[in-house]
């Protein structure tokens, strides 16, 4: 039990520390930008309503999901593709470095010209940034396969889609759990932007008409909802990885009490 207090209080402590920081830093503040947290807390539930969080919050969620959904399985499918055949490696990966270190914000308006200004331009600029960590640590967890268990699987007559779902996915899935945690935090970015961009609702559309309007504490409480919203996603992301990779886990356990 004592364990478990001493946990918690690690967790919240930092979070805490900051609140108050930010509480006593802007109590007495007058400057229009920087509101004090006290005046944001007090606007937050005025701001944040039923209509608001549906008409704004369910969209950003659901075009983030979308996005987020297409990278995983396209940046699962290229990097099990690539990282199995060295042949293919060598040709795609001059062009995955080229488009690799291109922002994803530039490609805005391009995206636009071929998806228009609807919710399919919004997940494909969500998409075409999150794929990237999401398939190049697909690459290289499936090139670091171990060679062994590839062999005995072969012996024992594992091929096919079976091989690939129970030795080569299943070894590479802590390295594409790492890439999915990246891309969930550059999605969350990806969303306010392309929201930023002839939009009508969403979270970046309403923290931008907020800041036009000179709503400065509205503002600052749609900042603190993207906040929320991350956070929250996090908790969920990581019950998800400790669920699929409680086997990976418990063996890096055994390893740490093994002499």
């Amino acid at each position: 039990m004592k364990r478990v207090l001493a946990r918690v209080l690690f967790v919240v402590a930092l979070p805490a520390l900051f609140v108050a920081g930010w509480w006593l830093t802007s109590d007495g503040s007058t400057n229009v930008y920087w509101p004090p947290l006290r005046t944001i807390l007090t606007t937050f539930p005025d701001v944040w309503t039923g209509e608001r969080v549906s008409h704004d919050l369910l969209p950003s969620m659901e075009r983030l999901l979308g996005g987020y959904a297409v990278a995983t399985v396209a940046g699962v499918a290229l990097g099990t593709v690539i990282g199995s055949y060295r042949r293919v490696r060598a040709v795609c990966e001059p062009v995955l470095e080229f488009l690799r270190a291109i922002p994803p914000p530039v490609l805005v308006p391009v995206i636009m010209l071929f998806a228009g200004i609807g919710d399919t331009m919004k997940v494909l600029v969500i998409a075409s940034g999150c794929v990237w960590p999401i398939l190049l640590n697909t690459v290289e967890g499936v090139r670091a396969v171990d060679a062994v268990m590839s062999e005995t699987a072969r012996l024992y007559g594992i091929t096919g889609v079976a091989r690939l779902r129970h030795v080569v996915l299943r070894a590479a899935s802590p390295q594409i759990f790492a890439g999915l945690r990246q891309a969930l935090s550059l999605g969350i970015i990806l969303m306010v932007i392309s929201e930023m961009f002839a939009a009508s609702d969403g979270l970046g559309f309403t923290i931008v008409q907020f800041q036009r309007g000179f709503a400065i504490p509205d503002m600052w409480t749609g900042i603190l909802v993207l906040g929320l919203l991350g956070f929250l996603l996090s908790v969920v992301f990581r019950l998800v990885e400790r669920r699929v990779l409680g086997w990976y886990h418990g063996l890096r356990a055994a390893s740490r009490r093994s002499p």
